[in-house]
């Protein structure tokens, strides 16, 4: 239970360095962190160093790094149209005749590659890999004479297709900067290094069509005979493409092991720009159907109005607030042989507020598991919202107990309002969180608004963390630190502190909203205290790994939890069969995302 302690003339700082390092290094999203039990906990070193592993090699990393763009490719209207097998065929005839100018490049450039290579076995791989990508051209050719028409010759090329095939040409040429043209290469490893950022340029677009395809395949009915784009899938999903991906990969891996970290750098430049590229091909293809993703293209500001919804601790953040706020207090307070200024607030030593905090902590945990266990039925029942909302009121005055006994232990007395701001600037927030706030925010056309509810000791915490973010333009509703001269005092002024509290202000939210536009309502939390305001959104999801109290209470009360992709391909396919597409609250149902990237995919899209 002990976070990070120093002698360090700046312990804020000391207490995020680690961590604030370490997401330095894997700018890929960290897993995500199971909820505790116990929010007073202070966390463990490594629960605030997370990140990734060093993953096996280069491609898999950059793989990684850059999961937010093959998750804005999987959630493109085309794609989900194409999961859900509702694509209309004329867009899926467009995008056939687009992907043959593409293969075609592809082909090219590994034909440019392998001259670049010295390395036989490498030349042999990439031969390899040049016939499968003609084996795909092939498969194309089937799609045509299915249509009876050439449709290659009947359509023009887009632009985000030839954005992309100029742009892996030109990398297979050698036109990358800092590198010599191709013909004036002097020496073979120079030449090797073409073949290694053409890989490069080559390896996302392999592996984002084996994802897809493994993704696509999951969600076909064992019986599913009639899906117009079966064949696609399961070209795609099939163990030869995988492997001609993963060989893809190791190949990138081998042509890089000699370059430089500077080099690297260049090969990961590249990476992502071909995976910006791919998301640019696949929102490029025509469509002129409805999809129920992203949740804006359908939305019109208007008559309608996006209302975000979020909890704070592990929902946005890495480590829960309270935790941090115990650590401030312990670090600053006076030592054991100290006397402190008559003029300052009273404050127990940095021994005794330990001591207490860890007593609170223990008692909150045991207390917390009886609360949970007493409000369970015996038995799964049908849900009834009405029901739960009778349950959590006994969980509500569990919490507004426990902050009672945090507030007259005195363990909150003494924190500098600087300290606090500084640790919510250096506090770690969930990959893609700031980004999704601030795409929103700087949208002016969306007529958007975002509410953060919080349980937060210090609403001020929370200010300074997504200010250090750019992310000022949105209401935090949480409680707030009584101040003395910009000294806590101990106290707490309460405004949310529970389950009801939070359902309470979502509601008052939205009454305060009027009635001049439709609201659509979004809520992302982690927590049996997100219950209530989950399941009375339009859309509730659940994030992350979520704790498992979440998971018990809501088992029991019938509440179902499904995955927020499949659902999307389901309700997609269920639209085009006429189905009215609504997003209805308190039906029961909560959507599950492992991570912002998701939510920022489904909600905004590219």
């Amino acid at each position: 239970m002990r976070l990070l302690f120093s002698s360090s003339p700046n312990p804020i700082k000391t207490l995020f360095h680690l961590a604030r390092s370490h997401h330095r290094v894997y700018s890929s999203p960290p897993p995500p962190p199971r909820r505790s039990s116990n929010p007073m906990a202070i966390p463990s070193k490594s629960a605030v160093a997370t990140g990734f592993p060093s993953e096996e090699g280069l491609a898999r990393k950059f793989w990684l790094e850059f999961r937010r763009e093959s998750l804005l490719s999987l959630y493109s209207p085309f794609a989900l149209c194409l999961a859900s097998g509702t694509l209309k065929i004329d867009t899926f005839r467009h995008y056939i005749a687009q992907d043959v100018h593409f293969l075609k490049a592809f082909a090219q450039a590994y034909e440019l590659a392998e001259d670049c290579a010295d390395d036989d076995d490498a030349k042999l791989a990439i031969s390899k890999l040049r016939k499968s990508v003609l084996d795909e051209l092939k498969m194309h050719d089937s799609f045509v004479k299915e249509w009876s028409s050439d449709i290659v010759k009947e359509s023009t090329v887009n632009s985000a297709t030839v954005k992309y095939t100029e742009f892996l040409l030109a990398t297979a040429s050698g036109k990358v900067e800092g590198l010599k043209a191709a013909g004036k290469l002097a020496t073979p490893f120079e030449k090797t290094k073409i073949a290694a950022y053409t890989l490069g340029a080559m390896t996302p677009c392999m592996a984002l069509y084996a994802y897809l395809g493994k993704e696509f395949k999951a969600l076909l009915g064992p019986n599913e005979r009639d899906h117009p784009y079966k064949k696609w899938i399961e070209n795609y999903s099939s163990e030869g493409f995988q492997a001609s991906s993963l060989q893809t990969e190791d190949l990138l891996d081998k042509l890089s092991v000699s370059l430089t970290g500077e080099e690297l750098d260049i090969i990961e430049k590249l990476y992502h720009q071909a995976m910006k590229l791919e998301i640019e091909f696949f929102y490029a293809q025509p469509l002129t159907q409805p999809t129920v993703a992203p949740l804006t293209r359908e939305h019109d500001p208007a008559q309608d109005r996006l209302m975000i919804f979020s909890d704070f601790d592990l929902t946005c953040t890495v480590v829960d607030s309270s935790a941090i706020l115990a650590e401030i207090a312990i670090l600053r307070a006076p030592k054991s042989d100290q006397n402190q200024p008559e003029s300052q607030i009273a404050r127990m030593s940095s021994p005794e507020l330990r001591s207490t905090w860890s007593l609170l902590s223990g008692q909150y945990t045991e207390e917390y598991e009886q609360c949970i266990e007493s409000i369970l039925p015996s038995e799964k029942v049908e849900f009834n919202y009405e029901a739960l909302h009778k349950a959590l009121e006994q969980l509500s005055d569990f919490e507004k107990k426990a902050n009672s006994r945090v507030i007259e232990s005195g363990v909150l007395k003494g924190l500098n309002l600087e300290d606090i701001k500084r640790a919510g600037e250096l506090l770690i927030l969930q990959s893609g969180c700031i980004d999704f706030f601030q795409k929103i925010i700087k949208n002016e056309n969306l007529n958007a608004n975002i509410h953060v509810l919080s349980y937060c000791w210090c609403a001020d915490l929370i200010r300074a963390a997504f200010a250090s973010g750019g992310v000022d333009d949105l209401t935090i509703h949480a409680n707030e630190f009584s101040f003395e001269e910009s000294v806590s005092t101990g106290e707490i002024v309460r405004k949310v502190e529970s389950p009801i509290d939070k359902i309470q202000a979502f509601n008052d939210i939205l009454q305060d909203c009027g009635n001049d536009r439709k609201n659509l309502t979004v809520y992302i939390g982690d927590s049996v205290g997100d219950l209530l305001c989950l399941l009375k959104a339009d859309i509730g999801i659940v994030i992350g790994g979520s704790s498992t109290s979440l998971r018990r209470v809501a088992r029991r009360y019938g509440i179902s939890f499904v995955p927020l992709y499949p659902a999307l391909v389901k309700k997609q396919k269920e639209y085009a069969e006429g189905s009215p597409c609504i997003w209805k609250g308190q039906s029961g149902i909560l959507y599950t995302a492992s991570s912002w990237d998701d939510i920022h995919a489904f909600v905004l899209g590219w």
